[in-house]
């Protein structure tokens, strides 16, 4: 297991990036829930953010993607509108434990 973040630097209703070696990751806090995907478009391969740690659309009910405007789930990372309707974010399983994120290393090689 790898520490991704402590939950006080990842509130409710916000997204953040992160960076391990060179595989790029966003998290979002929504309702209390951490969700960690691979930070990739299933539609082009290109990163998601608009800017640094801004994923979520306006409403902050969705990820989208800044290339095309594409919306994915945030619960499953399914896409509901785009280009893509259908596909998946890549998910990276993730635990809080003692107000700590921590995903498997493992399961990350596996999604790449």
């Amino acid at each position: 297991m790898h520490l991704l973040c402590t939950l006080d630097t990842l509130a409710e209703d916000v997204s953040k990036g992160f960076q391990l070696a060179d595989v790029s990751l966003v998290a979002v806090n929504k309702c209390g829930h951490i969700y960690v995907y691979l930070n990739q478009c299933p539609h082009r391969g290109v990163p998601l953010e608009w800017q640094p740690d801004q994923f979520l659309d306006l409403d902050k009910n969705f990820i989208q993607c800044a290339t095309h405007g594409a919306l994915f789930r945030i619960e499953d990372g399914e896409c509901i509108a785009g280009p893509c309707p259908g596909e998946m974010l890549t998910k990276i399983p993730c635990k809080v434990e003692q107000g700590e994120v921590w995903i498997n290393l493992s399961s990350l090689a596996a999604a790449i």
